[in-house]
């Protein structure tokens, strides 16, 4: 979106200020909402929305910086028609809740925003819990506020885990909630304060409503006056499909199942199967272990998974390999089966909150180790005859 040229001005203007919340689109990057800040400069005649969700995959090595957790986002002013009109094709619901602000505090917060959209300030390094596009406008009409605002309701969270309030905009998008609890680990289970589930755009708007200013002198006002739908959200058809998480994950355990009836039938064992899932857990514990050593993207150096994805499998794939070739007898499976059952401990627990496909992946991993100790030693027996 455009930027819309803005200079600061000396005397006091006549603004109304907004929090404008967006409610979920059904792309990954809008599941959650959105968040912006409305300032309608009457003396000036202008009728801004501050960003502060604006990124540019121009950015240098933005993809690795992403990976890495080092994106830096942007905050930029632009007109308000232009920003309505996203979210109008989108089909979100658009809530504004204007501020009851004095003069003083709303001319402070429009030279906040102004100052903060300068070349040299714009850009903040993005956290998608603790400093994202709600928490930088919460914060920004904290700063304008003469006193401090103490928020309405909230108290009804105190129960809910970062990873249950995230679940809670990805129950109709099994694949992104099944990502998200692969890659976050034991942190996002620790419980969220009603402050802290404000990263969350419609979290901090039910917040908003209720919420009181206390200034220093003790006065009480609310902090909004008043509240309206400015865009009403449009009917959409989601639907998850037919290959979910547990769908495919309980497959590959019937399938693991049918394979080692096969090699108990045949008195062999087929070290093929043993080499591709080898080969997918090393790849899928060299991204965990990666993420955790050098990301700065939040709770993902607590995940427990590693314990079931490991970069070892590549080790147990080389020995898989060398013990099917010269036709030995190998120690990784006792090994493997000794890290499932250790990972069993882990997940009984309850250290962490798992998805839906630990349990099945798990079992899944369990047949090849049985197998291989009951058809592996038909095997050589079966060589050593010839």
């Amino acid at each position: 979106m455009p930027m819309l040229p803005l200079m600061a001005q000396e005397q006091r203007d006549s603004i109304d200020a907004a929090l404008i919340t967006c409610s979920p689109g059904d792309e990954i990057y809008s599941l959650y909402g959105h968040t912006a800040l409305r300032m309608r400069n009457y003396t000036r005649h202008l009728d801004v929305a501050f960003n502060y969700g604006v990124f540019s995959f121009e950015q240098p090595h933005f993809m690795w910086r992403f990976i890495l957790g080092q994106c830096d986002y942007m905050v930029l002013g632009v007109p308000w028609g232009i920003f309505i009109e996203e979210y109008e094709e989108r089909g979100s619901r658009v809530t504004q809740q204007t501020l009851n602000l004095t003069p003083d505090e709303a001319n402070r917060l429009w030279f906040l925003l102004i100052a903060n959209c300068q070349p040299e300030n714009r850009k903040y390094r993005y956290n998608y819990f603790y400093n994202n596009c709600t928490t930088q406008v919460r914060d920004m009409v904290e700063r304008a506020v003469a006193g401090r605002i103490v928020y309405g309701s909230g108290s009804e969270r105190c129960l809910s885990t970062y990873r249950d309030l995230l679940h809670g905009y990805t129950r109709l998008h099994p694949w992104t909630a099944e990502g998200c609890d692969i890659l976050l680990g034991a942190d996002v289970d620790s419980l969220a304060s009603a402050r802290g589930s404000q990263f969350l755009p419609e979290m901090l708007m039910n917040d908003m409503d209720g919420a009181t200013i206390h200034d220093d002198n003790g006065k009480v006002r609310p902090l909004l006056s008043s509240t309206e739908i400015v865009l009403q959200e449009k009917h959409r058809s989601i639907s998850s499909g037919l290959l979910s998480p547990s769908v495919v994950s309980w497959a590959l355990v019937v399938l693991c199942l049918l394979i080692a009836c096969v090699e108990w039938w045949r008195r062999c064992w087929l070290w093929g199967v043993d080499g591709c899932l080898l080969l997918l857990r090393g790849l899928a514990g060299s991204l965990l272990v990666f993420l955790a050593i050098f990301s700065e993207h939040p709770a993902v150096g607590s995940n427990w998974l590693v314990v079931l994805l490991n970069p070892l499998a590549f080790f147990g794939l080389y020995l898989v390999v060398k013990t099917a070739l010269r036709h030995e007898k190998t120690r990784w499976f006792a090994f493997d089966l000794a890290n499932l059952l250790l990972f069993a401990l882990i997940f009984l627990l309850g250290v962490q909150k798992f998805g839906e496909l630990v349990v099945p992946l798990t079992l899944a991993f369990a047949t090849r180790p049985i197998s291989y100790y009951i058809c592996g030693r038909y095997a050589r027996k079966q060589h050593s005859k010839e």
